[in-house]
């Protein structure tokens, strides 16, 4: 069974996710290394998964045309933007909660 790492790079699609993987190659005659990526459509297999995530997939029977791997387990998650806006705006608040309290008791 062949297994592969790569990062999501895309989630707009229903039960599939779009996969980038990088592999280094090299030149036949100058000999020089240059990164080659390939895109692969996977199943998620029912694990919730945002761009940015690093995962490994493993071969399966073909599920579709082009999709014919599922992710095994996810390596390394992203933070998801909702998350940074929500830290953004509890930042914010306690900001301005500070504020308030300066303007109404100068001695602190």
């Amino acid at each position: 069974m062949i297994t592969k790492r790569g990062i999501v790079s895309g989630t707009k699609m229903t039960g599939t996710v779009t996969v980038t993987v990088h592999r280094h190659k090299s030149h036949s005659l100058y000999r020089k290394q240059y990164r080659v990526s390939t895109k692969f459509l996977v199943d998620p297999a029912g694990f919730d998964v945002g761009v940015g995530d690093e995962v490994e997939m493993s071969e399966c029977r073909p599920i579709s045309k082009r999709k014919y791997f599922k992710i095994s387990k996810i390596i390394k998650s992203a933070p998801r933007t909702d998350d940074v806006r929500e830290e953004e705006e509890v930042k914010e608040a306690m900001h301005r909660r500070v504020q308030e309290t300066k303007e109404t008791n100068p001695f602190l």
